[in-house]
């Protein structure tokens, strides 16, 4: 089958399909996208291409990411063109909606069919936006909102089917979306995951940590409000008096993917550090910034007790990663990650603004490990039934691949 993938951070959502293809052989597989410093995948050809216009910094708030996104649309359908010209024509198109990059596709490829990956729709309620009342939303922000949709909107009158990753993030988008949208997530690789009883952490000069430490970890692209960095931070006090033996990993960047980024010089992590920092044991704190995908392993497999916490938004690799690790998990009870986990059967659940209760919860896992270890197995147990990429969410592929070529292009396992 000759695929065309498109998305501006390859290989983004796609990385275990686009292996598998490779795997299985006989297949053309071109990836179109923006990032230059792509991992290099053999068997696929990458293709860079630029948006033909960006916006002006300047630019009018309500129709910016609509100019964006069209720049965006149309730089990909150039390059698309320049693909077809030289003989390429897919079978199918298999891309991320998000940024505007299929808005024009059909536009010339009109005989191919595409599947749409669609992640998330903005909404002023039951989203991250007013969720923390410590960041109350601006007056403008439902207008801003709505118009970012203006993407998605288009979108789904360029696919011809759509995808969404889990059930609370095909719900955010309307209810005239919902015949046109599959719940299909894109797999993680279980079998390479799992526990390790044996496995050790070098630490430098802050020591080696083995499973019979009192490790808390935490994990976020950013250490940021939408993955309740603040929450993290202000519950480590109460967990260190509770536990002098307790040693904290924070994996995570110091920008914003989501939200505002702090006024703070240094970042939210500053801002923290100021308000928190006279009661926090520094020496059992460790940052370690982004990691390589090997170290994240380690750290999750080393630890005691995993903590996720999230705004109601996108629902991270990472806790999904964790579960099927068998790690004992404290979580935020909010709707995306109840989708997942069940409080008292595959993890803890507390309420997202109540650091004191982060910090109980914790504890308590911290001081009897044993009593816990049930949920990080029922943990692992759900997600290989359900999130496990080659026989869960490749086979769900498959069949909305399938629904749209002609029966002599269909994919088999």
């Amino acid at each position: 089958m000759r695929i065309l993938f498109v998305h501006q951070n390859m290989p983004g959502q796609y990385r275990e399909l686009l292996a598998w293809l490779v795997g299985q052989g006989g297949h053309e597989l071109v990836f179109l996208t923006q990032r230059r410093d792509h991992p290099d995948m053999p068997g696929v050809r990458q293709v860079i291409y630029r948006p033909h216009h960006v916006a002006a910094e300047d630019a009018y708030g309500l129709s910016k990411v609509w100019e964006e996104a069209a720049g965006t649309g149309y730089g990909a359908a150039q390059a698309m063109a320049g693909l077809r010209d030289e003989g390429f024509v897919p079978d199918i198109v298999l891309g991320h909606t998000g940024w505007g990059e299929l808005l024009f596709v059909k536009q010339v490829l009109p005989d191919t069919p595409v599947l749409g990956f669609f992640e998330y729709y903005y909404r002023a309620r039951g989203g991250p936006v007013g969720f923390d009342p410590e960041e109350p939303p601006a007056a403008t922000a439902p207008f801003l909102l709505a118009a970012r949709n203006a993407v998605p909107n288009s979108a789904i009158l360029t696919v011809d089917r759509g995808i969404s990753p889990t059930l609370w993030q095909r719900d955010t988008f309307p209810a005239s979306f919902h015949d046109r949208l599959s719940v299909c997530h894109d797999g993680i690789r279980t079998d390479r995951l799992g526990p390790d009883p044996g496995v050790e952490l070098n630490l430098g000069r802050a020591g080696r940590l083995t499973r019979d430490d009192e490790v808390v970890t935490y994990v976020a692209r950013n250490m940021e409000r939408t993955r309740g960095f603040h929450v993290l931070m202000r519950a480590l006090p109460a967990i260190q008096a509770a536990r002098p033996k307790a040693r904290i990993l924070i994996v995570g960047g110091s920008g914003a993917s989501y939200g505002r980024a702090s006024a703070a010089e240094g970042g939210f992590r500053a801002e923290l550090e100021a308000e928190v920092g006279h009661l926090v044991d520094w020496d059992r704190v460790h940052f370690l910034g982004r990691v390589p995908y090997e170290a994240f392993r380690k750290i999750v497999q080393v630890s005691r007790c995993h903590i996720y916490l999230t705004m109601p938004f996108v629902l991270s690799w990472s806790l999904l990663e964790a579960m099927a690790m068998e790690a004992t998990i404290v979580a935020s009870d909010v709707a995306p990650v109840r989708e997942v986990m069940t409080d008292g059967e595959t993890g803890r659940l507390v309420d997202f603004h109540d650091p004191a209760a982060l910090a109980e919860t914790v504890t308590d896992v911290l001081a009897r490990p044993e009593a816990h270890a049930g949920l990080g197995r029922a943990a692992c147990a759900y997600v290989v039934a359900e999130y496990d990429f080659l026989t869960a969410c490749l086979p769900r592929q498959i069949a909305e691949i399938n629904a749209l070529v002609p029966p002599e292009r269909r994919l088999h396992l």
